[in-house]
């Protein structure tokens, strides 16, 4: 049907006959030459037709956007030269333009920027444009580096069930009727996190799997219920063979993909360090932002919420340099307050640095008078601040006030213009065993349950949970978990421990992983893995916030696909097959 994409025509074509296929972008006809923008997934070339081809000028006069057109001509160079196109020193005259199919009225064209509910409801035509597929490409080059990279390596392509058994992985599980068992059912994979480490059991040493993974859970920006996961594990191995492994990977996929050098070697952080340094296990090390403890600075000065927290067992009072921000008037301030309080802050404390020579008369904060002049200059030589910073305070219990401030660092940094160019990988090592629930009045898995502990000794592990470190590990890209793993419990007796203590009892624990127990009994091999988010690591190759930019049909924020109106309601009929009905939903109100 077609000779040459439209964006591969160029100077070495001239004077040669080709067919091209594609949409027409543009159309724009004069008195005495009409011009055709055509458009397939390569780019766009110019099609000129002259009126004295009245037949052809017609046709081409009657187009518009997103007609499909088919046309036949010779090449020769362009009269005025786009510099901006492949195609751009040359253009096409046809000698035959067939319409294949003719677009009625669109809903939106590809130059406007419709709303997202109506690029998703007509997702084709949001494809169909040239940043969604330059970005949709970029995940393709992605995708195709990371299994080249792998395959040349060893690693063994091994699919997992789709179909499986409900477990608790942290999130809420996807549920499939069993037709065949009533009452029964399956469910969909959160990841196939167990199913790999048996595969390591089972002697396959080295396994990876592009991964489609399902979690019920509410959907933000870098989150779908459906997503895409680079799974690996490895046998016989310690944590740093996993990390210095996929380190070398993603170095050489950002290579190859984006023709960027990484550091070479990642820098290592432990958790501890991260929360204390910055408030976050992902820190975003293009902003140079650090905070600093003041408890010691405020225990005994007469602003009690300093003192409260200062004085408390678990408490925390961070200060945090914003240079420049002196500058920031007083509705940016509240914003930052509105901000924080979505992380749990209770408030938020500042003072600006308005001539740092002039000691207490060159500070203006409102709590400035509760601070004595030798708390003040302490906490400004602590901070560093110097003329034109502000300082920001936070107080609270270690977590909470590690985790607003934190938030506040980033918001600082983007609104501040402090946010690096570049891009700053970080492993971020020794993650907390546990954390607890207090609503659920328990503890709960860091990162998942299959997790190693530090320790070896159970005893051990059981008279310190609170404090316990997992072998966990996360790797980070400019403040964005790419991906996560651990080295992972090879031993029964410790896996029905942390079952234990994770409020999982014997019963329970044999019910939903009996079949990882007895694996385990049976002469299974230290291990470990780690587990890399395609979505993510394309949006940010893609330089886009949201990976539904990198996800052919994503979901909204709702969970709804609007172009197939999925989810929907399903026959009487067809839930009676699958031994289901479904409950009357509650009158409104």
């Amino acid at each position: 049907m077609r000779t040459h994409f439209c964006g591969l025509v160029d100077e070495a074509l001239i004077g040669q006959t080709v067919t091209v296929c594609g949409w027409v972008n543009k159309a724009r006809a004069q008195s005495h030459q009409a011009f055709v923008d055509l458009r397939d997934h390569e780019g766009i070339v110019q099609v000129l037709v002259e009126s004295d081809q009245p037949a052809l000028f017609a046709i081409a006069g009657a187009l518009g956007s997103e007609d499909c057109v088919r046309v036949t001509g010779a090449v020769r160079a362009r009269y005025a030269v786009n510099d901006k196109l492949r195609s751009g020193k040359v253009e096409i005259v046809p000698t035959a333009i067939e319409v294949l199919n003719k677009a009625e009225a669109l809903p939106f064209h590809a130059h406007e920027n419709p709303g997202e509910d109506v690029r998703l409801k007509y997702r084709y035509l949001d494809l169909r444009r040239p940043e969604m597929q330059q970005m949709m490409r970029t995940r393709i080059r992605l995708v195709q580096a990371l299994r080249r990279w792998l395959d040349a390596r060893g690693f063994q392509d091994i699919e997992t069930p789709i179909l499986t058994k409900a477990t608790p992985e942290g999130a809420r599980d996807f549920l499939v009727p069993a037709r065949m068992h009533p009452g029964e059912f399956y469910a969909l994979p959160q990841s196939p996190q167990l199913f790999k480490q048996i595969l390591m059991m089972a002697g396959f040493d080295r396994y990876y799997q592009i991964a489609r993974c399902f979690r019920d859970e509410a959907l933000r920006a870098d989150r779908q219920l459906e997503f895409t996961q680079l799974d690996m594990e490895f046998a016989w191995v310690s944590e740093r063979d996993v990390q210095d492994t996929t380190e070398g990977m993603i170095r050489t996929v950002f290579k190859e993909v984006m023709d960027v050098d990484l550091a070479d070697p990642f820098p290592r952080m432990t958790y501890a360090e991260a929360m204390r340094r910055y408030g976050s296990d992902k820190p975003d090390l293009r902003i140079a932002l650090e905070f600093v403890d003041i408890a010691d600075l405020v225990k005994t000065c007469e602003f009690k919420v300093f003192t409260d927290w200062a004085n408390h067992a678990d408490g925390r009072v961070v200060a945090l340099r914003a240079p420049g921000g002196a500058a920031l008037s007083r509705k940016q301030i509240d914003d930052c307050a509105a901000h924080v309080a979505k992380y749990g802050a209770k408030g938020l404390a500042w003072m600006k640095i308005e001539d740092a020579a002039k000691g207490r008369d060159g500070i203006a904060s409102p709590i400035a008078k509760f601070l004595d002049d030798a708390t003040l200059a302490a906490i400004v030589r602590a901070t560093g601040a110097q003329t034109g910073d502000a300082i920001f305070f936070g107080a609270a219990d270690y977590k909470t006030a590690s985790d607003f401030m934190g938030a506040l660092r980033l918001k600082l940094g983007k609104d501040l213009g402090l946010v690096e160019a570049g891009w700053k990988p970080l492993w971020v090592t020794d993650f907390p065993m546990f954390e607890w629930d207090a609503e659920a009045q328990r503890y709960v898995a860091l990162h998942h349950p299959f997790t190693a502990p530090a320790v070896d000794d159970i005893a051990d592990l059981r008279a310190n949970a609170k404090t316990a470190v997992s072998r966990g590990y996360d790797m980070v890209l400019n403040g964005n978990e790419i991906g996560g793993g651990s080295i992972r419990i090879h031993n029964s007796q410790m896996q029905s421990a942390v079952f234990d203590l994770l409020g999982i009892g014997a019963e329970e624990a044999e019910l939903k992983f009996g079949f990882l127990l007895d694996a385990l009994k049976y002469g299974a091999p230290p291990h470990g893995g780690i587990a890399f988010g395609i979505d993510r690591i394309a949006a940010l190759m893609a330089g886009t916030e949201s990976i539904r930019d990198v996800i052919a049909f994503p979901k909204t924020t709702t969970a709804q696909c609007l172009m197939t109106g999925a989810p929907s309601l399903i026959p009487d009929a067809q839930l009676a097959e699958v031994h289901v009905q479904v409950r009357p939903r509650p009158a409104e109100a």
